[in-house]
């Protein structure tokens, strides 16, 4: 098992290969970029808070594959990952999200991920005191009463005879045996739960006050108020669950947390900006001079990008070494109608390719998500069983093909269509009419008997995604 921290240029492609079909030049790039974080980490000289990551400016239409290259990257990497579209954001001074928000989502992530992490160490220790939470619930423990006379003891307290306490722990070794068989999953006991959550505190007159200010203002208000737990009755199993998610919350350092969430965002972070080619000045049709309110989006985000510091409500982050992969069609605009100085910050320019008709039979047949394989895994879990033919793969490629051509250029999304077209009545008839152990084979004939529909009408617009 290979190290996912430490995987070569070629060794990421190929992982990216067993999902992605084609686009070999953007897979090389962002593999390249990604093994450079580990170069910089390694680096010895203080040359290495000077090295910056390449940005990447991935051009191409719809449904090729961008998006879903940025997101298996990051999963590869472990990295956080947050995926925005700059069509969302307004210029500072206008209503709506400010760019610095995607970097505030970004540390929200890591926090996610370094929790999961710190909770998944102490999980061992966390069940062991949630098994004895649960058997104090289900045996109470006798003990001894003291002798000491401290504050509050009765000097008459009736002593509990050692046979009562033997007898008590043999009950409670006893029910921890079971406890630990899984015998007493549906036992109902009675246990304490704390609220989940800070209460959303509405602020009158918050309208002037950012963000971080506002969440941060929350988090003291609720802090404030009492949080009184309330019994609830509930299964040995849903207690389990409850109680284990308190103690490891409990067991782990929230300020160690929050240190190694920013280191992690800061040198590993991706941000992945969707829809770049909707803020450039060039994007209305019939041109209409500079859109300033998109000009505006780029001069924020130009900052973001090229590095600075950002507040989040855990603290201060820094966006030099943060990996920016931006994106866009652009098929109104060129990638020259953003400002010169972003274009500046995205150096690696890559240009995905169309995807053609035997690509599809590709993304049919070989990734490990494929489309034939997920409706493989639905039919399954009604024990039926279902096969495609190669003649049935290029059918369905042809066909998605052909609508693409003609219709609207959606990519590998147009695939989606055509498969639910293909086979929903079938997922309709079953359990009913297709009964479970039933083997379907989907063949060229079949095939083009359910999609003549689809292929004769041009419209589609009842099926176009």
């Amino acid at each position: 098992m290979m190290d996912k921290n430490y995987l070569t240029p070629r060794q990421i492609v190929d992982e990216l290969d067993k999902y992605i079909v084609g686009q070999a030049d953007a897979k090389r790039n962002v593999a390249i970029a990604l093994r450079n974080r580990w170069r910089r980490m390694n680096v010895q000289s203080e040359l290495r808070a000077e090295i910056i990551p390449n940005n990447i400016l991935m051009i191409g239409a719809t449904g090729v594959g961008k998006t879903e290259i940025a997101r298996r990257l990051a999963r590869l990497a472990d990295a956080p990952f947050v995926k925005v579209e700059a069509s969302k954001f307004t210029e500072v001074g206008y209503v709506g999200r400010d760019v610095e928000s995607m970097v505030r989502d970004l540390v929200e992530q890591s926090v996610n991920m370094v929790k999961a992490r710190k909770k998944e160490e102490v999980r061992d220790k966390a069940a062991q005191l949630v098994e004895d939470a649960i058997l104090d619930a289900l045996i109470p423990p006798m003990r001894q009463p003291m002798r000491t006379g401290f504050v509050g003891q009765t000097e008459n307290a009736e002593e509990v005879p050692a046979s009562d306490i033997e007898l008590n722990e043999r009950t409670r070794q006893v029910f921890r045996e079971k406890l630990k068989n899984g015998e007493l999953e549906e036992r109902k006991i009675e246990i304490n739960i704390k609220p989940s959550g800070n209460p959303n505190i509405g602020m009158i007159g918050a309208g002037m006050m950012d963000e971080v200010s506002m969440m941060n203002l929350q988090e003291m208000l609720s802090g404030m108020l009492p949080k009184k737990a309330k019994k609830k009755k509930v299964t040995v199993a849903e207690a389990r669950r409850i109680l284990l998610e308190e103690e490891a919350s409990r067991l782990i350092d929230m300020d160690e947390v929050k240190e190694e969430a920013i280191r992690l965002a800061e040198n590993s972070g991706i941000i992945f900006i969707d829809e770049i080619d909707k803020v450039a000045s060039g994007y209305k049709k019939g041109g209409g001079g500079p859109d300033v309110s998109r000009e505006g989006v780029q001069r924020d985000l130009l900052p973001i990008v090229e590095g600075s510091t950002v507040n989040t409500k855990y603290g201060v982050i820094k966006t030099d070494h943060v990996l920016f992969i931006a994106a866009g069609a652009f098929h109104i605009s060129k990638p020259s109608d953003l400002i010169p100085e972003l274009q500046g910050r995205f150096p690696i320019r890559v240009e995905l390719s169309n995807l053609t008709q035997e690509d599809f039979v590709r993304i049919l047949k070989e990734p490990r998500n494929a489309l034939t394989r997920q409706y493989q895994a639905l039919f399954e879990a009604e024990q039926v069983s279902i096969a495609f033919t190669d003649e049935a793969i290029q059918e369905i490629a042809r066909t998605a093909f052909t609508l693409n051509a003609e219709v609207e250029n959606i990519g590998a999304r147009r695939l989606q269509t055509v498969m639910s077209r293909l086979l929903n009545e079938l997922l309709f008839d079953v359990p009913d009419k297709i009964k479970p152990g039933s083997t379907i084979s989907i063949d060229a004939p079949m095939v083009k008997e359910k999609l003549s529909a689809l292929a004769k009408n041009k419209d589609l617009s009842e099926y176009i995604l």
